[in-house]
C-alpha cells in the first residue's frame, strides 16, 4: 500500500507561532525512510496552502456569541484537508496528515468519514471539546471534537461536521480540561480516559478499551496523535505542554496497539513546534511513533 503524506502547516488555530514548521520538521527527522522500512511505499504530496495571519482579521467571521478566531481561514484549509484525505482513501492509499495545529482534524476526520463509518482514537492532553461559545481563548485547535460533532455554533456549518457518532470517539491521555468543556464531555457519549485512569489501570488496557469502543459497529479507525499526549520531558516541542503525560514507552505501546487492529484507515500527527523543541527531539519521536503505528516492531 502507498502511504500518502499530506502536509497541513496550519498555525491559525493556536496562539503560539512555529507549529506551521511541524510538517517540515517531521520530514527532516527521517519520515520517508521510516515508512519504507515498515514496508509502505512513500508518496509525499507536499504541503497544502495555508493563509498567513499577517494582515488578516481573526474576528472577520465570528459567530454570534462566539469567539472563534480565523474561522473563515480555518474553513478554507479544512475543506482542502478533507478533500486530500478523501481522495487518498478513494485511491486505496493510506493518508498521513502532518500538522500544523490540531484544528486540521476537522478536515482529516471529515475526509476519512466521507464514504465510510469510522471511529476516532484521539491521543491528546486536551479534550478539544470547546465551542466558540465556551472557549476561553477562541483558539480553534481546542474545538475540533465539538466542531465535528456539530456542537454550539458549529451545528450549521457543514464544512465542520463529520460522519461520526459520539460513542465511536475515544480520547486517551486527558489531563487539561476547561470547566465548561468538562461538563460537555461528561454529558456526551464520548469515551474519555484521563491520565488518572492510566495511573489506576495502566495505559495498555486503557488503549485496548478505547480502540474497542471506537470500532464498535464500524470498520475503520482514524488516529489523531497530538504530541502533547506525551510528557513534555519526552516531547518538549509542543505549543501547549502539560506535565504528567505518557512516557516514551507508553506512547509506543499505544501506537503498537493501533497497528495491531488492522483497521486504521488514516492518521494525523499534530502540534510539533520546532521553535520550542530541542534538537528536533519531538519530530524524531513523532517519526518513531508513526512507524510503530504502521507496524514496526522490536522483533
Amino acid at each position: 500500500m502507498d502511504l500518502r503524506v499530506i502536509g497541513a502547516p496550519m498555525d491559525l488555530g493556536a496562539d503560539r507561532r512555529g507549529v506551521d514548521m511541524g510538517p517540515s520538521a517531521i520530514r527532516y527527522a527521517g519520515l520517508s525512510d521510516a515508512v519504507r522500512d515498515v514496508g509502505y511505499s512513500y508518496d509525499d504530496t507536499g504541503d497544502l496552502p495555508v493563509p498567513r495571519p499577517e494582515g488578516r482579521n481573526p474576528n472577520a467571521e465570528r459567530p454570534d456569541g462566539g469567539n472563534a478566531k480565523y474561522l473563515r481561514e480555518t474553513r478554507w484549509v479544512c475543506r482542502r484537508v478533507e478533500s486530500a484525505v478523501a481522495d487518498a482513501i478513494n485511491d486505496g492509499d493510506f493518508p498521513l496528515v502532518l500538522g500544523g495545529d490540531h484544528s486540521i482534524a476537522i478536515g482529516s476526520v471529515g475526509g476519512a468519514s466521507k464514504e465510510q463509518d469510522i471511529g476516532l482514537l484521539w491521543l491528546d492532553a486536551h479534550g478539544d471539546f470547546n465551542t466558540s461559545e465556551t472557549s476561553p481563548s477562541g483558539n480553534i485547535h481546542g474545538m475540533p471534537i465539538a466542531a465535528m460533532l456539530g456542537h454550539g455554533s458549529f451545528a450549521d456549518k457543514s464544512w465542520a461536521t463529520a460522519n461520526i457518532d459520539e460513542e465511536n470517539i475515544a480520547m486517551v491521555g486527558l489531563r487539561d480540561i476547561d470547566a465548561e468543556e468538562r461538563t460537555a464531555i461528561n454529558s456526551s457519549d464520548v469515551n474519555a480516559y484521563t491520565m488518572s485512569d492510566v495511573d489506576s489501570r495502566g495505559l495498555t488496557p486503557i488503549v485496548e478499551d478505547a480502540i474497542e469502543a471506537a470500532l464498535d459497529g464500524v470498520d475503520a479507525l482514524h488516529v489523531s496523535l497530538d504530541m502533547d499526549f506525551l510528557d513534555p520531558n519526552e516531547a518538549p516541542g509542543v505549543g501547549t505542554p502539560v506535565r504528567g503525560g505518557a512516557s516514551y514507552r507508553e506512547a509506543h505501546a499505544a501506537m503498537e496497539l493501533v497497528a495491531d487492529t488492522d483497521a486504521v484507515c488514516s492518521m494525523e500527527v499534530v502540534e510539533v513546534n520546532p521553535i520550542l523543541d530541542s534538537h528536533n527531539k519531538t519530530a524524531d519521536l513523532a517519526v518513531e511513533l508513526i512507524a510503530s503505528g504502521l507496524g514496526k516492531r522490536i522483533l
